[in-house]
């Protein structure tokens, strides 16, 4: 811990927020092993689309933390169907309660929305992950695949 007692605040994402979230996500790629093209035009581009969004948890005027989420239809479910695409506290400000608040205030948004589920994949092998996310009331239901697409820069 690097001492940080202050309360935790948690908002939605504003545009100006873009190098913050950039430096987070970057954060978050280099401890997986990593790295991550985003840019601070691609969360701008993120946070103006009306079917996603990022929330933040902040603390003594520091951003300690993001969700990023988005929305989309779902044709099964007749309603709206919500995915954390990300949930990540930085090292020195875990065990404060920031990643519960910040699902906390995920599920209420998804809720409000009028989604029918919410969903999130976790990586194989991150038990704590699994863990979190059932005491948040998330339970497996299905196996996710992915593909994965070479991109280039801005591309």
């Amino acid at each position: 811990m690097d001492g940080m007692t202050g309360k935790i605040d948690i908002r939605d994402a504003r545009s100006a927020d873009a190098p913050s979230v950039v430096s987070l996500v970057r954060e978050m790629a280099e401890e997986d092993g990593e790295t991550s093209p985003i840019t601070e035009t691609s969360v701008q581009a993120h946070l103006r689309d009306s079917g996603s969004g990022i929330v933040l948890a902040e603390s003594d005027g520091r951003i300690i933390g993001l969700l990023s989420f988005s929305l989309r239809p779902s044709v099964y479910h007749a309603a709206p169907a919500c995915l954390v695409e990300m949930l990540f506290v930085r090292r020195d400000s875990r065990r404060r309660g920031a990643g519960g608040s910040l699902m906390e205030r995920m599920l209420s948004k998804a809720g409000a929305s009028g989604c029918a589920e919410i969903s999130v994949s976790v990586m194989p092998g991150n038990d704590g992950a699994v863990r979190f996310y059932r005491r948040h009331g998330l339970t497996e239901e299905v196996m996710s695949l992915e593909k994965h697409f070479k991109r280039t820069p801005g591309g």
